[in-house]
This record gives C-alpha cells, structure tokens and sequence, in this order.
C-alpha cells in the first residue's frame, strides 16, 4: 500500500458462498490476525474424500505476520482444519476454555500437530486483549454450542465487528445469551464494517428457543413407556444439559454411544460446564436389569454417519445394542443437505424395528443455533456499520442479507457481497477492492492433502459408475512372443460368469490387435488393445468402464 495511509485488508478463505470451511485472515501494515480455520465435510460426489480445508498455502505465505488466530467457537466448520495449519504455522489461539478445550483434544487424538508446542490463550467474556495491531472485545453469542463469541475489534482503520454464529434468544437457558448490551456499547462510537451470519437469512421471524424445544422434550419424555433414544450434535453441551434435567426429572438412567459424544461430555463435566449429577450417567453394560422406562439413549448419528451408532442400531449391528419395539427415537437436530437420502433411510429402518421416530418436520425436537430475518435485523439495528459484509453462507444467503441490511439502514454501495478469494482493503476513507487470489478447497484423502484434484475425482466417479476391466498379458522381452494371457478380469463392471462370453471376445480382440502391431512396440500394443476394448464393450454393452492395460515383457 502507498503513502502513510493507515489499512486493514480482509481475505475471505473459506466460508463465503459456501457453508463451512470459515477463515478470514485481516491484515494491517503490521500483523494480521486470523478468524477461524473451519473444514467442510464432503458431498456424495467427493468419492472417498475425508474432508475438504481451506487453501492453505496463502495463508503460509504470511504466517510471520499472523499474531494470533482467533476462535469464534468449537464447531467443526470453525476449528477443523486447525491441525494441518498449525503443522507449519506457529501462532497462538485466542478463544474460550471450552472451545480451546475441544481443539487441544483434537490436536492430541491426531498426529499432525503436538498440542504442548501451541500456545492457548484463554479469554473470558467482554475481554479486551490486544493482539499485534487489533484490539479485540470478546462478547459472548447464543449459538447450538457454549461459549461462543462475537468479535469487536479495534484496528488501524475503525472498529469491525464479526458476529461469529449466533442467535438472539430472549429467553435462553442455562445463561447462553448474546450479548447485545456489550455490543451496543462497542458500536456507539461507529462501526465501519460489520461481518454477519447469513445461514438462515431466508427464514422469517425468529429462531425457536431452547426453552421450547426442552417443552417438546418434556411432553415426549411424559409420553414414553419404552426407552427413548436420542441423537444430536454432538458439540450440543446445552441439548445434553436439556436431555439430562429430564433424566433426572423423569427418574431415568443415561447410556451413552458414540465416540465424539463421550469427548464432549467428559471435557463439559470436567470444565464444570455441564451440571448433573453422579448417578444420571451410567454404562451400557449396566442397562441389562434395567427396565426400559428408566432408560434414555444418547447416541451419535443425526446424520446418517455410516458407522454411527444409530446407523448400527437401525442395521441391527450395534455390538452392545438392540432397538426394542416401543422405543421412541427422537433425532434432535436439521437435516444437513445432503445427508437427507442416508437420514431417510435410518428413520425407515428404525419403524420397521417398531420404533417411534421424531424429528424436526414432525415434531418441535431442534432450534437452529443461526439467527432468522428478525435477529439479523436486531443485530444490524445495534450496530448501525457503515459498511456490511456477510458471511457465513451459499452465495443466495450473501445476497439475501446484503438486501436486508440495505433495508435497514445500510447505503446500497456499502452492502458488498465477496466471495471466497475477493480481498476488500477498508481505508479510513474508503474500501478498495484487491485482485482475487485462489481460494479453492483442499481435499484430504488419508494422510494426502491436495493430492487428489479434478482428474481423480473423475477417476473415482468413473470407478463408481462403471467399474473397471484389467487386461494382462506377458510378452518375452527378446521375441515378443505371448508367454501368458491376453487375460481380462472385471472389477465392478460385469459379473465374469454370466458374461463369459463378452470376457473371452475382448481376448480375442486383444489378440486382433497383438496381431496387428510390432510385439516390442509395448506403448503401441497398450493404446491399440485399450481403444479396441473400449469400442467392443461401447458397441456391445453400451458401458464405458475404466480399462488398464498391463502388457509386461519378461
């Protein structure tokens, strides 16, 4: 940047036009300072894929400038690329305990990354902490998991507010509030921009409360005569508090199933954040004399997770489980898009077991931790920015928004929508728009990172839809003649016995073209006999299967 003039630039990462993978870095002349460093699960189409991260690769480029990362709250689209940053970044977290928490234990259950070599800092709620050239203010948000935060931060060039992921609850339990006042308060000297969350712009009025959703709750719990079995996110500390007062209320014991819901448990009770007492929790192995209306089942799988415990359950695979007709299965979170068709199919198999399945298009059993049109329309009316950027959603979400706060206050030319890769450098008189830099995603495949990409991706999708032949044949090195094959075996692509027939004709072609081409043109011989099988099972089968060529000479 020219001149003296004071600037603060932000790189949107990940989390804008899409929903997960959030990561904006803000940088001064100075520091900079990193919001987040979320992944994304991947869709049907990511064959094989573990996980999707941000670019990485530019952050890097300016890792001696990051003073800080600072963490929103614990979600996995917020703290789930964190190892494979931290591999070969150096800088310290800022966020709550619990959210520190449950990163330490991700950094100790992988092997990327030494959780003792990285700096924890942990803040409370309204902190101020200064942080390279930005002055931060933590206020705590209503969001589906504890000690969430918004960030107020004072820079070289105004005050910027990022609202994190947060819902206005005017009646919250347990305390979970969003701090509207603290905000208010921030903002009375002038916000020049402000980041929001857009995911449930589209949906008018407000979000249910937790309090109604623990209604629905109790009068399930009132109704149950068998066990009732529930799932959730499993980083939902305030549902889990919800499930246990009813336990408790109604005399029931809790079993628990399910890996990543017995790590946010155990680092809850340990951190004094979740309250129950010593006997509600109970192993599986005690239920065997326990009668089924003393029973609640809290188990993974609200999504239709393949290996989770109410998949297994519904499959009657469970080591240690059986669903019991009359059980009453309540499925306490949204349908993720994408994960509808495996969701569908567990609800289906849980009724054929004689369970009673609730979920929320039949019954009030979740609230949305995202603000609605109303909220969002609050949370614009106290702070009043300048300019407005929204975040956190698919690119309709991010028009939606930008209208919505035009409506409410906010000058047309100063409601931007950015996308992944678009930089805005804010001046104390001014924005700028910088050239784009790549911000595709990073897919995680094992211990590969980046390694698979568009042609492999094609590579699977081809494997899948329609499967793959391997031709063999040994050649001697010195006469070219066949010493063992042409040999075609089929992978996925026809069942080898019925189709005889089709098998033993592609041999005969191969030998067509063995016949036609020099035996020690080996690179001939492999395109010929490959194009030859492709055009016999085309014309014969109409399929297009992946063909390996293997000619070895010996």
């Amino acid at each position: 940047m020219a001149g003296g003039e004071n600037w603060v630039t932000l790189y949107p990462v990940g989390g804008l036009g899409e929903i997960g993978q959030n990561c904006m870095l803000l940088e001064s002349r100075d520091s900079a300072i990193l919001i987040d460093c979320g992944l994304m699960f991947p869709e049907d189409f990511h064959y094989g894929i573990d996980v999707l991260i941000p670019r990485l690769d530019f952050l890097l480029e300016k890792k001696d400038k990051i003073a800080g990362i600072i963490l929103t709250h614990a979600h996995e689209d917020h703290i789930g690329a964190l190892p494979w940053l931290l591999k070969d970044m150096n800088a310290p977290l800022y966020g709550s305990e619990f959210t520190l928490t449950m990163v330490q234990n991700k950094l100790r259950d992988g092997s990327l990354v030494n959780a003792e070599d990285v700096a924890f800092h942990m803040v409370q709620p309204r902190d101020e902490m200064r942080i390279g050239d930005f002055t931060l203010h933590f206020f705590p948000v209503c969001h589906s998991i504890i000690q969430g935060y918004a960030l107020g931060m004072e820079t070289p060039v105004g005050r910027i507010l990022h609202t994190g992921d947060f819902k206005i609850d005017q009646n919250p339990l347990g305390g979970h509030f969003t701090d509207l006042e603290g905000i208010g308060a921030f903002a009375e000297s002038g916000v020049r921009m402000m980041l929001s969350d857009s995911t449930n712009v589209e949906r008018e009025g407000r979000a249910m409360t937790e309090l109604e959703v623990k209604d629905t709750l109790r009068d399930i719990f009132t109704q149950a005569e068998g066990r009732v079995v529930m799932t959730l996110f499993s980083s939902h500390v305030q549902r889990i508090q919800e499930i246990a007062d009813l336990a408790t209320q109604f005399g029931r014991k809790i079993a628990v199933s399910g890996r990543s819901l017995l790590n946010t448990i155990d680092v809850a009770r340990r951190l004094g954040l979740l309250n129950v007492s010593g006997d509600v929790f109970c192993e599986l192995s005690e239920l065997r004399d326990t009668p089924d209306r003393d029973v609640v089942l809290l188990v993974t799988g609200s999504q239709g997770e393949p290996m989770s415990a109410l998949t297994r359950l519904a499959e009657g695979s469970h080591r240690q489980l059986r669903i019991h007709r009359g059980d009453t299965v309540i499925m306490s979170s949204r349908f993720i898009p994408g994960n509808t068709k495996a969701i569908n199919k567990v609800i289906n198999s849980l009724y054929r077991l004689g369970a009673e399945v609730m979920y929320e298009k039949v019954q009030a059993v979740h609230a949305s931790g995202h603000a609605h049109r109303e909220e969002l329309e609050t949370m614009l009316r106290t702070v009043r920015p300048t300019f407005f950027v929204p975040v956190h959603g698919e690119y309709r979400h991010l028009i939606k928004h930008s209208r919505l706060a035009r409506e409410n206050g906010v000058a047309e030319e100063r409601a931007l929508v950015l996308e992944n890769g678009q930089p805005l450098t804010l001046f104390e008189k001014g924005i700028r728009f910088e050239e784009q830099f790549s911000a595709n995603s990073v897919m995680v495949d094992g211990k590969g990172v980046g390694d698979v990409g568009r042609s492999i991706l094609k590579e699977r999708r081809l494997l899948a839809g329609e499967g793959m032949v391997i031709l063999l044949l040994v050649l001697d090195s010195e006469s070219g003649e066949i010493l063992m094959g042409p040999k075609i075996q089929s992978k996925g692509f026809i069942f080898e016995q019925e189709y005889a027939h089709i098998l033993e004709e592609a041999e005969s072609i191969v030998l067509d073209v063995y016949a036609q081409v020099s035996s020690t043109d080996w690179k001939k011989l492999r395109q010929r006999s490959k194009a030859a099988l492709r055009r016999y099972f085309q014309r014969s089968l109409d399929r297009d299967p992946v063909i390996v060529p293997l000619v070895i000479n010996v």
